[in-house]
């Protein structure tokens, strides 16, 4: 359904086929009229594109294309004065859309979006490293693997999540969750200020001096408040010179009820420098599925092999370790296997829960389901499930009141990311009731009486509640009110502008 035919039904109104694609027309006339108007004076550094051209798949192209947006033009600003522009020209006609860094968001309530307008950031690339007061800041367009070295190179570290590709400040604005939340908390933790374009078409600052309630709202839900053009991390010092202990291992399905009882051993003594990524998937060597883990210790390589004993010492069929440096780190895993995760353009159905809890049944269990599945569905066997063990002391240390993050108590994600080819429906329909059944059994052990979201994670079908906690939505709410009363900014798991 097209975004007039959505437009039209709550009114009432109904009009032919051929009339809704004739108003569809017009829309998509008057709005390359609108982007081509020589009055509008882009700069030369602003590229405007339509669907057929290979700029416009450039500036437009998803990491799933699972229930993606639609865009009648793309737009890729090269100056914040021309994002200024485009938020007034579109306040101004009404024109839906969707501002976006490396587009890898995937909740399916940006699918809503039709006809719409692409506004991609990815031009917004500069960066620069105060060495002296120790931040970096960075544009809209810049994306994790960009800052990881230079950063390394003036003697820093960014905690980040877990993949190269995704842009830095999208990340961020979820909350930002990866393996450093135990030393150094959430990516939104290391925020010092942002700059960003709201509804009214005004660049401001927000900071914990400057517009402190937008900067509180941003922390957690920033998505839904305006188009961040930049925005200033501080640093922290190279974590143990810079070196850090990683080990691979990849468990057999006969040997991963011993993992998982390993696993649940570190409950409440899970080290703040230490941190894990389990992945169930299927294996075409052996035609089965297998369990891929990945651990870290920031720290020397004894004090690493202490602290991961009870996993070491089950000396699966593979397993490796090696000191990497920081900035390595994310690429080191697997051998690469995040150029893998980072393939654009297929299709991901993501679920998840958040945990404070890790239950070796559970995760067994789940185990099971998944190898059954993945043997009865071959379709299905692109996909994964992954749980994830990030320690939270530095996360948890920050005042549940200082940002609209709501889940400093977490201390691990549960995630099902099914994948099938286009048009496999079969393979699409058991996913989805499979990841609904493996949901329902992870949150009865995850310590939480209901789903709970890390936003970034959310697939969109959530309660409000589940994904920014009943408790901030209040004032969230108000936030929204007050800097987007329209709306412009909710294609992103939109928060409303009155709650209750």
């Amino acid at each position: 359904m097209s975004f007039f035919q959505r437009l039209l039904l709550p009114l009432g109104l109904s009009l032919s086929l051929t009339a809704v694609d004739a108003a569809v027309i017009r829309q998509n006339s008057d709005l390359r009229s609108l982007l081509s108007d020589p009055a509008r004076q882009w700069s030369d550094a602003t590229t405007i594109s339509y669907p057929g051209s290979s700029e416009f798949t450039g500036a437009t192209e998803r990491w799933t294309i699972f229930d993606p947006p639609t865009y009648t033009a793309a737009i890729s600003p090269g100056t914040e004065e021309d994002v200024i522009k485009l938020v007034n020209l579109a306040r101004s006609n009404d024109i839906p859309f969707l501002a976006t860094g490396g587009r890898h968001g995937y909740t399916t309530t940006i699918g809503d979006l039709h006809d719409g307008l692409a506004i991609d950031l990815s031009n917004l690339n500069s960066y620069s490293i105060d060495s002296d007061a120790g931040t970096l800041t960075a544009g809209a367009g810049v994306r994790v693997n960009t800052i990881m070295d230079p950063v390394y190179e003036a003697g820093y570290f960014l905690q980040t999540g877990t993949a190269y590709c995704p842009g830095l400040i999208g990340v961020t604005l979820g909350g930002g969750i990866g393996r450093f939340t135990g030393l150094y908390g959430l990516m939104i933790d290391a925020l010092v200020s942002v700059r960003i374009v709201t509804a009214n078409g005004t660049l401001i600052e927000a900071s914990e001096s400057s517009n402190s309630d937008l900067f509180w709202g941003i922390r957690g839900a920033g998505a839904n408040f305006g188009i961040i053009t930049e925005a200033t991390f501080q640093l922290n010092p190279v974590p143990n010179g810079g070196n850090i202990f990683t080990s691979d291992l990849i468990f057999p399905a006969n040997m991963t009820n011993e993992f998982f009882q390993a696993v649940e051993s570190y409950n409440n003594v899970f080290p703040a420098e230490m941190a894990g990524i389990v992945i169930m998937s299927w294996d075409d060597t052996s035609n089965s599925t297998v369990l891929l883990t990945n651990w870290i210790y920031v720290g020397s390589e004894d004090d690493a092999r202490s602290a991961l004993a009870p996993i070491l010492n089950l000396s699966p069929p593979y397993l490796t370790t090696q000191m990497v440096t920081a900035n390595k780190l994310i690429n080191s895993t697997f051998n690469n296997f995040a150029a893998a995760i980072c393939t654009e353009g297929v299709i991901r159905d993501i679920h998840s829960t958040n945990l404070k809890n890790h239950n070796a049944t559970t995760w067994q269990s789940t185990f099971e389901q998944v190898a059954d599945f993945f043997e009865s569905h071959p379709g299905a066997r692109s996909g994964a499930v992954q749980y994830e063990l990030y320690p939270n002391q530095a996360m948890n240390a920050v005042s549940s009141d200082a940002t609209a993050w709501p889940w400093r108590d977490a201390i691990g994600y549960f995630q099902t990311a099914f994948s099938w080819d286009q048009g496999d429906d079969a393979t699409a329909s058991a996913s989805a009731t499979f990841a609904q059944e493996l949901m329902s059994e992870v949150v009865e052990t995850s310590g939480y009486s209901d789903v709970t979201i890390f936003v970034n994670y959310a697939n969109g079908d959530e309660k409000q509640e589940n994904i920014y906690g009943a408790d901030k939505l209040p004032r969230l709410a108000q936030l929204k009110r007050t800097y987007d009363p329209s709306e412009m900014f909710s294609w992103n798991n939109g928060i409303p502008t009155q709650y209750p």
